[in-house]
């Protein structure tokens, strides 16, 4: 594998270049200010913006600096415009390169940026003996999808799925399970079972106190190592795991088993990290509970907000937990970058987790943590999604209704497919529209699930990119059975219509992309960089004949065009999550 020097870096360096030959030394390395421009291929302002420090007239600066690009071999054709811009043209012949040189490389040319990075991302986390929901949705996704684009970019990533597999909860659910034995649980339908199991076992433990008794008592023997409690706890993680994982398949999500980080595996840490701490004089008695507390972070009141670590009755709060969990991570995973891919509101906790963290030591200054928020899915009432009743909608749920809906839609198009072809593309496309619908909103903000738009054909949907793939796929096909030799090098002596030129330099994009993402953990730039390379794609396709080319060279360039851009997009939605059909 090569890595290619994308066309805007090689723009910014002989930009930089020659700006630096007609600045003071000590003004060397000035940003040159490049971006992507509807007047030119890209326009530098950086003259414009360093003149008056030097005391220049911009126009002047600027034509100082085009003298020097035009004088050196360099990659672009300036242009002086308006009071100091500098208006920037790619050669054709530079481009065509480009294009060949990435489509070379199996990898597209791009480079692993994130070589040396160790990145633990712990997401999904949904609860043992409850169904996963719309609430794990996002978590689930977007957590997938990072660790999808930083090992891509050469990082080691370690997936961990924190599963609630522990807790008082378990006594209660254990003590009525053992009371009920006539109740089915275990089985296809395990997870809905133990759900309404749950339900009855709260109810019951609410409503009678020697029942509640009864399941404090069964806590204790599951913390203290019994036999027959632990025998059925076991169980209800097993039934919970394959639940999960059967989810996760079906989302095309790389959990797994060997992924799973249950809290249970903290237990015997917890003691000894309350310890430390309070050796530290970190964690302090409060009100018979022992707190940790970060400074400046108080309440509504003005007081200062408590950590817990112990609670007054002696057991753990889900800080002592999270910090065992991130201190394992440094010490044994060696991670150099840890993210936490939770709901917003968990905002606080991690702040203060991670203050009480590199206090205590067991955060090193040289491993970065970061809390990765994200919003709430809403119904169409702009309220957080639920089912009609009031109801927690469940995940296999939701993604049975979008499935249903891209299969009704793709049966009203002339597919040619076979009655197998098309329900895997249905499944492949229904999905991809939950997933893609959530990854191309901003992370932060909310958003409304609406099954309508997410499979519908045009518009800004995971449906509309994979369709934009098949096309390429079937052009390619053609070219095949019509005998035109695939493969053919480029002719980078052959001009470039205009709408070979946007494609070409936006098919440029996707290293610096998903550089992008890699820094601010934000999906939703590749799902915009998907579809306007789909977009420009389709103008290209409508604006330049490819198998009907009056010329053999002019031909072979476009199915280099189609073909890198399939490449792109099967990558791009690979990273995503989604598949990438080859018909549809």
């Amino acid at each position: 594998m090569s890595h290619v020097v994308a066309i805007k870096d090689q723009v910014e360096a002989a930009v930089r270049a020659a700006l630096t030959e007609v600045l003071p030394a000590e003004l060397a390395g000035t940003d040159p200010v490049v971006r992507r421009s509807d007047r030119a291929d890209f326009q530098a302002n950086g003259p414009l913006a360093v003149a008056k420090r030097v005391g220049r007239a911009p126009r002047d600066l600027a034509t100082a600096t085009a003298d020097r690009l035009s004088a050196a071999v360099t990659p672009v054709t300036p242009e002086v415009s308006g009071p100091g811009f500098l208006n920037l043209t790619v050669p054709a012949a530079a481009l065509w390169r480009q294009v060949a040189a990435r489509l070379a490389d199996e990898n597209l040319g791009l480079a692993p940026t994130r070589s040396g990075e160790r990145t633990v991302i712990d997401y999904s986390a949904p609860n043992v003996a409850k169904e996963m929901h719309v609430g794990h949705l996002r978590s689930t996704i977007i957590g997938d999808t990072l660790a999808r684009v930083l090992a891509h970019l050469g990082s080691t990533v370690i997936r961990q799925n924190h599963v609630g597999d522990w807790g008082t909860q378990f006594g209660m659910l254990i003590q009525y399970i053992d009371e009920h034995p006539e109740q089915s649980w275990q089985g296809e339908a395990s997870m809905s079972a133990l759900d309404a199991l749950y339900r009855a076992a709260r109810a019951e433990f609410t409503a009678d106190p020697a029942f509640a008794d009864r399941a404090r008592a069964r806590v204790v023997a599951l913390q203290s190592g019994d036999a027959a409690t632990l025998a059925t706890w076991r169980e209800l993680v097993a039934e919970s795991e394959a639940a999960f994982q059967a989810v996760y398949d079906r989302l095309g999500i790389l959990l797994t088993p060997a992924d799973a980080d249950g809290e249970s595996r903290y237990n015997a840490d917890l003691q000894g990290v309350v310890d430390e701490l309070v050796d530290q004089g970190i964690a302090v008695d409060s009100d018979g509970a022992l707190c940790a507390f970060t400074a400046g972070v108080v309440g509504p009141d003005g007081d200062p907000v408590p950590l817990i670590v112990r609670k007054k009755d002696g057991g753990y709060g889900y800080a002592a937990t999270d910090l065992a969990t991130l201190r394992l991570r440094v010490e044994e995973y060696r991670a150099t970058r840890i993210l936490y891919v939770v709901d917003a509101r968990q905002a606080l906790h991690f702040r203060m987790v991670f203050d009480v963290a590199r206090r205590a030591g067991w955060l090193p200054d040289d491993v970065a943590a970061t809390h990765v928020p994200f919003g709430t899915v809403l119904g169409a009432d702009g309220k957080p999604f639920k089912t009609r009743d009031g109801g927690t909608v469940r995940l296999n749920d939701l993604l049975d209704q979008a499935v249903e809906r891209a299969r009704a839609e793709l049966a009203e198009k002339d597919h040619g497919l076979t009655s197998a072809e098309f329900e895997r593309v249905a499944q492949a496309a229904g999905i991809g529209a939950v997933k893609y619908a959530d990854l191309s909103n901003t992370r932060t903000k909310d958003y409304v699930f609406d099954v309508d738009r997410m499979v519908a054909l045009n518009g800004n949907t995971g449906v509309y990119l994979q369709y934009a793939h098949a096309r390429v796929r079937s052009i390619l096909r053609k070219a095949a059975d019509a005998g035109v030799a695939i493969g053919r090098p480029i002719d980078p002596a052959l001009p470039l219509h205009p709408a070979e030129r946007a494609l070409a330099l936006t098919l440029d994009e996707l290293a610096a992309t998903l550089d992008d993402v890699a820094a601010t953990l934000e999906p939703h730039r590749l799902a915009g960089y998907l579809f306007g390379l789909a977009r420009a794609y389709t103008e290209f396709y409508d604006q330049c004949p490819v198998l009907r080319a009056d010329d053999d060279g002019v031909r072979a360039n476009r199915l280099a065009l189609c073909q890198l851009t399939g490449r792109t997009l099967a990558t791009g939605l690979d990273l995503l999550g989604l598949t990438a059909p080859d018909r549809m």
